[in-house]
């Protein structure tokens, strides 16, 4: 896994210069992407469940970004985490998206193989961003 590429997506996404809430925005536009990949080989309920196992070891490292209570819900998680990521400081929003980003990969190859988890994402990490889009009710 290239943990540098996921690092230049995300900033990359979020702007030349960033706030958290354009860090938020970003992570979730990326998590949209990774869902779209990984929906058809693992399920969306694979998805939420490694999104939300993502979230709670990540949040052992930032403890802002614990969410318990939500767990069974992957769209009030994603709609929390972008508020919680667009109330910190900038460096901070970016360590844990990256950190969570990374947590999640890692999960993903733990399940798949780190060879099919690279030919799913490396798409998501090419050198571009899509257009933001708005969270779904």
């Amino acid at each position: 896994m290239d943990h540098e590429a996921m690092r230049k997506t995300l900033a990359q996404c979020a702007g030349e210069a960033p706030d958290a809430s354009a860090m938020a925005e970003a992570t979730l536009n990326i998590w949209r992407q990774v869902a779209t990949r990984l929906t058809p080989v693992i399920g969306i309920r694979g998805v939420d469940a490694l999104f939300s196992r993502s979230l709670y070891l990540t949040s052992k490292a930032f403890p802002w970004l614990s969410l318990s209570g939500n767990e069974g819900n992957s769209h009030v998680l994603r709609v929390i985490l972008k508020v919680r990521l667009a109330s910190q400081e900038t460096a901070a929003a970016a360590e844990a998206s990256d950190a969570l980003l990374v947590t999640f990969t890692e999960l993903l190859a733990t399940l798949i193989g780190e060879s099919l988890t690279d030919r799913l994402l490396v798409p998501v990490w090419a050198p571009r961003c899509p257009a933001p889009e708005q969270e779904n009710a």
